[in-house]
């Protein structure tokens, strides 16, 4: 084990080493650096990452939890992606000052917005502890193995946390074979400063996301700032822009093919290290439930968003989210289709089993596990989803799921003290809940949740509500019908949607007034049914997985002992590599690696909720001015592909060139790779990312932002 751990840190790995394939941690870099110096990198590894002095990862933040942004002034000044900032915008705007809709570019400091909620976190260290929770943990398995852990990880938290300057996070790799303590400095100051209209930021909307060629400008600027030493605060008028270690200078020469591209930032979640079991699952059961789902959520929400610019513009960020992984559930399920990513990972598997019967080495029945704890999650699997996606998708069900546990409470005959504790418990959901609520919205929305799950979950599994009370007295009416009623019903009765209902209703607290809530008597039976019939069985399948991945894993690296690997993607910083490369996604048709302004306008399309563009930007394309930004053909590019390893948590991820220089901004994968996250497919896989002399363009000569040009190494 020993000897594994200690090949794990020099090595860092995938199954097979590519330049193109891998997120690979900066601090261990190990023999990449020789291939990325082949492929063209100018750097040292100490500019990549160092503590020691200022480095690359100095300039990468994770950006609002999910996303990526660097910096790029020596004044705090931060670039991600429009979709990034996206939930902040909205909420910064309004029927009458409405930032999303038409931009906004903010001429001086005193102009720039605070954006509630968002916060930058900037690594200060790596430090592996994995000999440190082995010790911990010993030879315990099982549920005294994950207490040990957990107490182990509390501990090391603790010791590296500074209060109000450093938070500390110790993450899993290779499945648990490997563990690593990172620390950050966390600023939560962060300012909304500029970015171009939505109908540039999503420009091509659902049709072009994740889609090849693209010309979405899909950027948005920020402002980090600190208290008068450079050190994390809360928002306050005397604070002062954020001087950062290290910020990326930009260039404007251009790229062309094959020119050396790096890309640094915080993936989210892969699962490359997942069994055919495991896929099949998700290609037959899960993804199609997520699909179904959420098509009927969003074919609601836009039409009430459609209706009412308040709606929208409350909506709007949730309606985004949802439709980006609606999309890309699609498209997964369509290309580990496509590349029978199923089969071969059977054939690996068996390769796995035929090598650990011949050398003994211990997994001989590691598969055949797998097969059974599937087998044991699959009948469950599908409703696990329904109560995610479909239950909990209205305010009404999830204020009824906070009352439930003062709806057990009565019922146990708990004393005043705990009664008053769930009630606050349940007046702080409702109202966090009820922010931006559209009453006409949720009640469609649950009608319709409420008719998919009773049509599509095994009538064995339903919550008891259904044959209880919704169904039980429909008489000679449809189920449709029926659930329109009891949908009317729950709406005119609640008392949970009403601020005087809701007043009367706590103050005059009983087992019979709870218990006779509609709102709190739904969700009562499908809290009941999941916890009781879904959630024991969910978990046993995740303590199985867990203590099967990491033996798989382990036996992976064994079996391929001198082969690299990299560890999953888990919101940690990454560095990948490539090249700037078109590709030719099938037969007779040819991808070049950009995008331009031309294209850009041959899509346009006057009115339409995804092609429309403002005024101000046709008659920029009329003028034709391109400047310093225009390509050496006379062109202005929008965007281009490199075949960077990204997925989620990448967006808004600086792509760089063999110097360091900042030359776009990643913000999407391509449909035709869209497996990536379980398999990566080295023909297929493209990053696609905004050009940033496009992004300079817009700000200059849209927003007239010269401030923001000004702040910027801007290198020919």
């Amino acid at each position: 084990m020993k000897k594994l751990l200690l090949a794990i840190s020099a090595l860092l790995i995938m199954h097979s080493a590519k330049a193109d394939e891998g997120m690979w941690i900066p601090s261990l870099i190990g023999k990449n650096y020789e291939e990325m110096k082949r492929l063209g990198l100018k750097l040292t590894k100490e500019d990549l990452y160092s503590i020691n002095k200022a480095s690359l990862k100095d300039a990468i933040i994770q950006f609002a939890g999910g996303c990526t942004g660097e910096m790029i002034s020596p004044k705090g000044l931060l670039l991600t992606n429009h979709h990034c900032g996206y939930g902040a915008i909205a909420a910064l705007s309004s029927v009458e000052k409405n930032y999303l809709d038409n931009g906004y570019w903010a001429k001086s400091m005193s102009e720039e917005l605070p954006a509630k909620g968002i916060t930058a976190l900037f690594l200060q260290n790596i430090t592996d502890v994995t000999a440190q929770i082995n010790t911990a943990v010993g030879t315990a398995k099982g549920e005294e193995a994950a207490k040990l852990l957990a107490a182990e990880i509390k501990k090391l938290e603790k010791a590296a946390t500074v209060e109000g300057k450093i938070m500390a996070d110790v993450k899993e790799y290779f499945n648990g074979n490997q563990y690593l303590l990172l620390t950050y400095k966390k600023y939560t100051d962060v300012r909304f400063v500029a970015a171009p209209p939505k109908a540039l930021g999503k420009y091509g909307g659902d049709t072009d996301n994740w889609m090849w060629p693209r010309h979405t400008s899909d950027f948005s600027i920020f402002r980090v700032y600190a208290d008068k030493d450079n050190e994390p605060a809360a928002f306050s008028k005397d604070n002062v822009p954020f001087t950062p270690k290290k910020f990326l200078p930009i260039s404007i020469k251009g790229n062309k093919e094959k020119d050396y591209a790096m890309i640094m930032g915080y993936p989210g979640r892969t699962n490359r290290y997942e069994v055919s079991y495991g896929i099949d699952l998700a290609i037959n059961e899960t993804n199609p439930a997520i699909v179904d789902i959420r098509t009927e959520r969003l074919a609601i929400m836009k039409k009430h968003m459609d209706a009412n610019k308040a709606v929208y513009l409350q909506n709007t960020s949730r309606y985004a989210s949802i439709a980006n992984y609606w999309k890309y559930f699609i498209g997964q399920t369509e290309q580990l289709k496509r590349l029978n990513v199923v089969g071969q990972k059977a054939e690996e598997e068996k390769v796995f089993t035929a090598w650990s019967t011949k050398t003994n080495a211990g997994y001989n029945t590691l598969l055949a596990d797998y097969e059974k704890m599937y087998a044991a999650y699959k009948p469950v699997a599908k409703q696990m989803y329904y109560y995610s996606e479909a239950f909990r998708t209205t305010a009404i069900a999830r204020i009824g799921a906070a009352g439930e546990p003062l709806r057990a409470a009565l019922k146990k005959g708990l004393g005043k003290d705990s009664i008053d504790f769930y009630v606050k418990s349940l007046t702080a959901a409702r109202k966090a809940i009820l922010t931006d609520y559209n009453m006409a919205m949720d009640k469609e929305l649950f009608a319709a949740m409420t008719k998919m799950y009773y049509k599509n979950v095994d009538k064995n599994q339903l919550p008891s509500i259904f044959s209880q009370e919704i169904l039980a007295d429909r008489g000679t009416q449809g189920v449709n019908e029926t659930i329109d009623d009891y949908t009317d019903y729950m709406y005119r009765r609640t008392a949970m949607l009403d601020d005087k209902k809701y007043d009367a209703f706590v103050s005059n607290i009983s087992w019979n007034t709870v218990n006779a809530e509609p709102a709190i008597r739904y969700a009562a039976s499908f809290v009941h049914n999941y916890e009781k019939n879904l959630l024991p069985v969910a978990m046993t399948m995740s303590k199985q997985k867990k203590d099967l991945s990491k033996q798989y894993t382990k036996g992976l690296m064994e079996m391929k002992k001198g082969q690299l690997f990299y560890p999953d993607a888990n919101s940690t910083m990454r560095t990948s590599y490539g090249q700037v490369l078109a590709y030719a996604p099938q037969d007779g048709v040819y991808y070049k690696h950009y995008t331009t302004f031309d294209g850009l306008m041959a899509k346009y399309k006057a009115g339409d909720d995804e092609f429309d563009l403002p005024q101000q930007l046709l008659d920029m394309y009329k003028a034709k001015d391109y400047g310093r930004y225009a390509d050496a053909d006379g062109s202005l590019h929008t965007c281009f592909i490199t075949n960077n390893d990204i997925t989620g948590g990448n967006s808004g991820s600086p792509v760089m060139n063999a110097k360091g220089e900042l030359i776009g901004t990643a913000f999407d994968g391509n449909w035709e790779a869209m497996s990536g996250d379980i398999a990566f497919d080295k023909q297929y896989k493209r990053t696609i990312v905004a050009d940033v002399r496009f992004i300079l363009y817009l700000i200059e000569k849209m927003g007239g932002a010269h401030n923001l040009i000004a702040e910027m190494d801007i290198r020919k």
